[in-house]
């Protein structure tokens, strides 16, 4: 079975980022019981944590990552990342 993991890079008190982290979490629990969904993983990353993320992605964030390559920078677009998680092989 496949699996994704996601990792949104954001910053605490970011409305984007928090909007982000509600449709990722809608999408992933949708896609749950759906045959043939990737198992699934998600973690965050703050920029004010970590120098390199802030510095690479201080004007993007937040940034979605799938299997630690950029999916999506601002807003996430549900049915491209539904797509996109069932085709990860």
């Amino acid at each position: 079975m496949a699996t994704a993991h996601l990792t949104l890079i954001g910053k605490p008190g970011c409305h984007l980022c928090d909007d982000a982290r509600d449709l990722v979490g809608s999408v992933v629990a949708k896609l749950a019981d759906e045959p043939g969904a990737p198992t699934i993983t998600f973690d965050e990353r703050s920029i004010l944590d970590d120098a390199e993320l802030h510095e690479r992605y201080l004007e993007d964030i937040p940034v979605l990552l799938i299997n630690g390559k950029v999916h999506n920078y601002w807003r996430i677009d549900p049915v491209r990342l539904r797509t996109a998680l069932l085709e990860v092989s």
